[in-house]
């Protein structure tokens, strides 16, 4: 996928920062030394890479058990028996979020990358562990999950609702603006569980991608952001209201009764 701004005549490439940079190396470096491992090792290299690669993948039940940690570590990895898998999410994030970074600054864009994927993980852990077991293993075969397809989404459908004005070569070939990009996101992704395409990644966990690439980025500020602050102000009326209460209630303590008053008979006592 490749965007333009409205204006431009051709492609326009915006080169990734030195962060973003380092994070697609990372994740097909991490990939290859995997890959090199499994595939070409020797027999202890590659029983030993496995078992490595066991240990940080997501795993719904082990993740129930306790081992959180396989959700910071799962996003990391890619098949590595395959290249489409990490070839798809590098060159997304190549053409995409470039952009997003120009707007957000690379400290944003990284913490929207790692939240994206996590939570996506966290909700497809979630739904993976309340459903039967046989659903389960068709949305998640074999309760296994790893790579960082569900980032892409995410920075798919916050491009999508942030740069409406830009086109997108989708495919290389098909431009299309916001709403043709959003539309592709979410269908290509219905279409891969209709036709049983699971990848590694899981059906659910692209689903909580483009979820999570709306509630953190999408618009300013963000629909997260504004439920947070319209929270804030409730809470903050709340505050207002109790206190202006409880000055009232000290306010009428304040008063005093003063000695007088008419007897039964209309004359001030006072005066007798």
């Amino acid at each position: 996928m490749r965007h333009r701004d409205s204006g431009q005549v051709g492609p326009m490439i915006q080169r990734p920062s030195r962060a973003l940079a380092l994070v697609m190396l990372s994740l097909v470096g991490l990939w290859l030394a995997f890959a090199i491992s499994i595939n070409w090792g020797p027999s202890s290299a590659q029983a030993g890479s496995i078992e490595l690669f066991r240990l940080v993948v997501g795993n719904t039940p082990l993740v129930s058990n306790g081992q959180v940690w396989r959700l910071l570590t799962a996003p990391l990895l890619h098949d590595p028996r395959g290249v489409n898998h990490v070839l798809a999410t590098v060159i997304g994030l190549f053409f995409l979020a470039p952009a997003l970074e120009t707007a957000w600054g690379p400290a944003r864009l990284l913490r929207f990358l790692a939240g994206s994927v996590v939570f996506a993980y966290a909700v497809q852990w979630g739904l993976d562990a309340l459903l039967p077991n046989a659903v389960g293993e068709r949305l998640v075969p074999e309760h296994i999950w790893y790579g960082s397809l569900p980032a892409l989404e995410a920075v798919a459908i916050a491009f999508a609702l942030n740069m409406r004005s830009s086109n997108v070569l989708l495919f290389f070939v098909l431009p299309v603006g916001g709403r043709g990009l959003l539309i592709a996101t979410i269908g290509i992704s219905l279409a891969m569980v209709v036709v049983n395409a699971i990848g590694p990644s899981g059906a659910i966990a692209p689903f909580a991608g483009m979820l999570a690439g709306w509630l953190f980025g999408g618009g300013t500020p963000t629909p997260l952001r504004r439920w947070w602050l319209k929270w804030r102000l409730g809470r903050l009326e709340s505050e207002v209201t109790v206190e202006r209460r409880r000055r009232m209630a000290a306010a009428k303590g304040r008063f005093e009764v003063l000695p007088g008053g008419l007897d039964g008979r209309g004359k001030n006592r006072d005066l007798h």
